[in-house]
């Protein structure tokens, strides 16, 4: 169905709390997150693109999440702010590009952790035949398929919203337009939109999260054969930071996705949306650079002037 046939053509999203004083903090506190979190992956993609030292696989996919994380934060962030200092509505055609652009990250992203979890398992569990198996070639086929699949499943499911009609109540039961919330708003038949759904989360989260698990039940078996305990803590220290982000990641994103109680309006729900949508975007710059002496050194190319 057209967008101009909408019986709603605007909705308005929940607010996080009706107190001005609260409205403010978390404003402050949404505005300091996103600051951080466009500037900490600019600053990744940067340094990788600069250092010719970074370019090797493992930073070849940390620069598509830094993209995916600014995509993501971007689609949301502005509107979430835009809400608690002026009104908290929008446009139907907001609401879908919002949705479209999140679905695309959220799904690109949880490909691209089974991409990174193959990179580790190939160079720690296959170190001989790692130069082969992940070459240049195969790192650009997988990222394309991880982007090309993103587009496809948020194209599809956006699109099944698109045909339903909405001819009010028009609260979103939630902070920005997720699919789950939006279809409690549907006048339309809504079953081809929830098995589609259902069946992306499987294959997205579940299948993912699986094939995740299996290659770093791999890795972990793999390091603990190794004799020395040095060889032990530099095969950890290759794919830590990556377990520790799969781990914030899905943790949250199977809580939101798996758990019947899908789209309510708990706080509990809301506060773990936060995390999957601005925390952890946040955080993965961090995580991923804090304790590599590989992307310190390229920083202080990139910025010769900073202090050692």
């Amino acid at each position: 169905m057209a967008v101009g046939n909408q019986t709603v053509t605007m909705f308005v999203l929940q607010s996080f709390t009706q107190d001005p004083w609260l409205e403010v903090a978390l404003f402050c506190l949404f505005f300091t997150l996103f600051t951080v979190a466009l500037g900490g992956n600019s600053l990744i993609i940067a340094a990788i693109c600069c250092s010719s030292s970074l370019h090797i696989p493992m930073y070849f996919f940390l620069v598509n999440l830094a993209v995916l994380d600014m995509v993501c934060t971007s689609s949301i962030l502005p509107k979430v702010l835009q809400s608690l200092i002026a009104d908290s509505t929008i446009s139907f055609r907001g609401c879908l590009s919002q949705m479209f652009f999140f679905t695309w990250s959220l799904s690109s992203e949880l490909l691209l952790f089974t991409a990174m979890a193959y990179d580790r398992y190939l160079a720690i569990c296959r170190p001989l035949h790692y130069g082969a198996l992940m070459s240049g070639r195969a790192c650009v086929v997988l990222a394309a398929f991880v982007w090309v699949t993103g587009v496809f499943n948020a194209s599809l499911l956006t699109g099944l919203v698109l045909r339903l009609k909405f001819c009010g109540p028009n609260v979103i039961a939630h902070f920005f337009c997720e699919i789950p919330p939006v279809l409690l708003l549907s006048c339309s038949p809504t079953f081809l939109n929830d098995v589609m759904t259902i069946t992306a989360d499987m294959f997205l989260s579940g299948l993912n999260f699986t094939l995740t698990m299996v290659s770093y039940s791999c890795i972990i078996a793999s390091i603990l054969s190794i004799r020395s305990a040095k060889g032990k803590r530099r095969a950890f220290s290759t794919c830590s930071s990556h377990l520790i982000v799969v781990t914030l990641y899905y943790s949250t994103v199977l809580y939101t996705y798996v758990l019947p109680a899908l789209g309510s309006t708990g706080l509990l729900d809301k506060a773990v949306a936060v995390l999957y949508t601005t925390v952890t975007p946040t955080l993965n710059p961090l995580i991923y650079t804090l304790r590599n002496k590989e992307f310190k050194a390229a920083l202080k190319k990139l910025f010769p002037c900073s202090p050692k």
